[in-house]
């Protein structure tokens, strides 16, 4: 199996590089991204996934995400287009951190730590259309510190300690290209718009394609950084072909235990954004389905808030 994967991942990697090469060298890409950070605006970004923020001692499956980024955007004639970086480190254990790790073993999650750093381009267009495409490098397994993160956050938060990171998969670095396109914006007035999207990953931690769409109500944007308050409602479905949070990492061997992925899963979410002059705000309801093949959609589903925050000086 893992054979196949290989062949799969290097023939769709060679496919993206290739899209990536047409784009432009990285030496213009690095230019650009100078440029953007000189004579643009530069926005902090900070991002958390956490299903402890809805107030309950419930914790498994995707348990944490956390994100540090900039984002510098030049506007122009026909939109804008922005340049970035981020650091970011994903948590995911068994459905009930309490077990010990002799009892943790499949249908359950396997505990999987993703550290990890990434650059990015988005271009926008006055019309609301929009693509985005970049680059991500890290680690999975003990390397990327989610045994450390997880076990220290609950001690400050009295929640009961993770007793499953000994049995987490093994360490592997990681590469993930991934790309999004909203090839078109309907609006009605300027209070309402709709957007299909398409979104990919291809890599050795996540390779998955995915459609969605996504209903704006307010006071919308259509450009970053734009002032903006509105209210949000997204749909995703999302075709998996690997997730070595749950399988283990590509390369690897001899995992304490894996699981297969199930090869469609959905996501809402709902929520709320908000863009003033300097700062800006998220907070989003995600609701995921289950991801593990073996086990009952209804055990594998996950609830969790998604919070972002931004300050453009």
């Amino acid at each position: 199996m893992h054979t196949r994967h290989i062949r799969q991942f290097i023939g769709m990697a060679g496919i993206v590089m290739t899209g990536f090469a047409e784009a432009g060298t990285m030496s213009t890409f690095l230019d650009d991204f100078r440029k953007a950070r000189e004579e643009g605006r530069t926005s902090h970004v900070v991002g958390i996934d956490n299903d402890t923020l809805l107030l309950n001692r419930d914790d498994g499956f995707y348990t944490s995400g956390m994100s540090y980024g900039q984002a510098s955007t030049l506007r122009g004639t026909d939109g804008a287009v922005t340049y970035g970086w981020r650091v970011a480190q994903e948590l995911y254990t068994a459905s009930d951190i309490k077990l010990p790790p002799a009892q943790i073993g499949p249908p359950d999650h396997p505990y999987a730590g993703w550290l990890y750093g990434g650059i990015f381009k988005e271009s926008h267009r006055n019309d609301g259309t929009s693509m985005r495409y970049g680059l991500d490098l890290g680690c999975l397994g003990p390397c990327a510190g989610g045994r450390w993160t997880q076990t220290n956050f609950h001690r400050v938060i009295d929640q009961p300690l993770p007793q499953g990171w000994s049995r987490q998969v093994r360490n592997e670095i990681g590469v993930v290209l991934h790309g999004e396109i909203t090839p078109v914006r309907w609006r009605a007035g300027n209070a309402f718009d709709l957007a299909p999207s398409v979104q990919g990953r291809i890599g050795n931690i996540y390779t998955d394609l995915g459609v969605g769409l996504t209903a704006r109500a307010g006071s919308l944007n259509l450009l970053p950084q734009q002032p903006a308050f509105y209210g949000f409602l997204r749909a995703e479905a999302r075709a998996v072909g690997y997730n070595a949070t749950l399988q283990g990492g590509l390369f690897s061997k001899n995992n304490s235990h894996t699981v297969d992925p199930k090869r469609v899963v959905g996501e809402i979410e709902a929520g709320v954004v908000w863009t003033g002059q300097n700062f800006g705000a998220r907070l989003g309801l995600v609701r995921r389905s289950n991801e593990i093949r073996d086990l009952p959609d209804a055990e594998g589903a996950q609830n969790f808030l998604r919070l972002q925050f931004s300050y453009t000086p």
